[in-house]
């Protein structure tokens, strides 16, 4: 019998189109990819080392860990950028009247405290007028600030300061966070800093403390993110502050497993860091710097009061060689009273004081300082031995160490005094007890320096080195009273010049801050790192949880 061609066509197409379908559905399979997406929730867990005391705003400067919790928790009226400039926070908006002795704020509509309590003009008059009293228990230079500002009420949205005199800095200090009338309005200043509002408080910022989550025997500290935020919220469900008692622990927390960040780790443990699976580094420029204050004053010892023994000690020190080894390069050598890279800052003005022995050796011997009986240096007998004090503190002492002996390297004679803790330096400072004074400056985002430098606070500030320069000061009182930057930049520039011919002081090297991420913490990048505030800027994008989904193939 004759097969039947029609069947057998039918049955080759057939075969030829489950084929066909076959190979379309491994190619449409091959375009498929795993794709990670976020998915809400998740608790980021944070190390800190050191406890909080307070997370009021007003009383958070003497202390790191409280300063940083409470900037999470308050806003200010305006909050400072990296670079120094002013950016708008709790007011929309501010005006300064042409003669620069008035300010008015307009404050952004809708603002609530995390309570729901709407956010008011008196609010902030009421946080000031704490400020103002004399029993107010926060530092001094805050009450003084303040006792000079006449505020005033315009509306609930409008508040109005008013100085006695031009004061260019002035508007960094309302960057300070606000309390809530509401909640503390029957607070006498005298007992703000002992007010259980202080473990547990209501503020404004982009996190909140829940009703009895305050830390607990100082062990930890849970934040949730404020829902009704001005600015964008976050994935995350909240975020974790645990506590620990030394630079060790949280490393061994953070290699544990049990944290998933570690702030501030010294550069001594950067090699520890590195060789840790899963963790990220990352670094930045902090608004602070390690210098050496000379005592020029009546109680410092007569080689330092002389201006080539000072160059010489400058000259003698190799500041590259001691970020390399005590910090593991974690620093950057300049030279100047002013962060490098701040508009004040005039690096062509200040003599670069680089690694130099010899010119440092021929100094001293110009001096009359010579090189005598055991390779140390005298004159008319008499040796020259340094009185240098620091915090004992991992990383103040070691710098300390190595600066003794760079020195001793000279022939002279350092010893060097740890202060056991800031009371105690503050105490060797204030005395004066002391040649030179190995100290961190953290200037304020404003670049004024009057605090440090002029002739007043030789008694009334932090001139520990009894600079007593006349020239000097008036530029930095001119600089404080004028209010256009290009303006203010001429006396900064006259006040450099001062600063270089008298070399009071030698900038050892800007802070350079970590901060260890793991990796399980996902779109996570940084670039600022001096606060919670500034590092989590993008904490929007962060997620701990996911999901997998298909996506086509790029």
């Amino acid at each position: 019998m004759k097969p039947d061609i029609r069947w057998q066509t039918l049955l080759a197409l057939v075969g030829l189109a489950l084929v066909l379908m076959l190979l379309s559905y491994q190619v449409q399979s091959a375009a498929l990819c795993t794709a990670v997406v976020p998915a809400a929730g998740g608790t980021f867990i944070e190390g800190i080392v050191g406890r909080p005391l307070s997370l009021n705003p007003l009383l958070s400067d003497p202390y790191p860990v409280d300063r940083q919790l409470s900037g999470l928790v308050f806003d200010g009226l305006v909050r400072t950028e990296a670079d120094g400039t002013v950016a708008p926070a709790l007011a929309e908006s501010w005006v300064t009247s042409e003669d620069g002795l008035t300010l008015t704020f307009t404050l952004r509509e809708g603002l609530t405290w995390h309570d729901g309590e709407p956010v008011t003009a008196q609010d902030v008059a009421f946080t000031y007028g704490l400020m103002q009293d004399e029993a107010f228990p926060g530092p001094a230079a805050l009450r003084q600030l303040w006792q000079a500002v006449t505020i005033e009420v315009i509306d609930a949205q409008q508040i109005q300061f008013t100085l006695t005199q031009p004061y260019a800095p002035f508007i960094t200090a309302t960057a300070r966070g606000i309390l809530p009338a509401h909640l503390l309005g029957d607070v006498a200043a005298a007992d703000l800093a002992t007010t259980a509002f202080n473990r547990a408080p209501i503020g404004t910022g982009p996190f909140m403390v829940q009703p009895g989550q305050a830390w607990q025997n100082g062990d930890r500290l849970r934040l949730t993110p404020n829902p009704t935020y001005w600015r964008e919220g976050t994935q995350l469900s909240d975020i974790e502050f645990r506590f620990f008692a030394d630079d060790a622990a949280l490393l061994a927390a953070f290699r544990a497993g049990e944290v998933h960040a570690a702030d501030g780790l010294p550069a001594g443990l950067m090699p520890e860091v590195l060789a840790t699976d899963g963790a990220r580094l990352f670094t930045s420029l902090a608004p602070r710097y390690s210098a050496l204050f000379f005592n020029l004053g009546e109680t410092g010892a007569a080689a330092v009061r002389a201006k080539e023994v000072r160059q010489a000690l400058a000259y003698g020190l190799d500041r590259i060689g001691l970020i390399d080894t005590v910090l593991n390069g974690q620093g950057v050598a300049f030279d100047g009273p002013f962060l490098p890279g701040t508009w004040a800052a005039r690096p062509d003005l200040m003599t670069a004081y680089t690694y130099q022995p010899e010119t440092a050796t021929a100094l001293l011997d110009t001096a009359g300082w010579v090189v005598g009986e055991g390779g140390r240096r005298a004159r008319e007998g008499a040796p020259l031995a340094l009185r240098v004090v620091a915090l004992n503190e991992p990383e103040q002492r070691a710098v300390a160490e190595e600066v003794v002996r760079q020195w001793a390297a000279l022939g002279i004679d350092a010893q060097l005094t740890l202060a056991a803790d800031l009371a105690e330096l503050q105490q060797l400072l204030g005395s004066r007890s002391f040649d030179a004074a190995l100290l961190e400056i953290a200037p304020s985002a404003d670049p004024d320096l009057y605090d440090f430098w002029s002739q007043e606070a030789i008694v009334r500030g932090q001139n520990y080195a009894a600079w007593n320069n006349r020239r000097a000061s008036e530029a930095l009182e001119a600089a404080r009273q004028t209010l256009p930057q290009n303006e203010r930049t001429v006396y900064y520039e006259a006040f450099l010049r001062q600063f270089d011919a008298d070399l009071p002081a030698l900038a050892l090297y800007r802070h350079v801050t970590s901060y260890v991420l793991s990796d399980t913490v996902q779109q996570a990048e940084i670039g600022r790192l001096d606060e919670p505030r500034d590092r989590f800027a993008t904490l929007p994008a962060w997620f701990l949880n996911f999901r997998e989904i298909s996506v086509s193939c790029p």
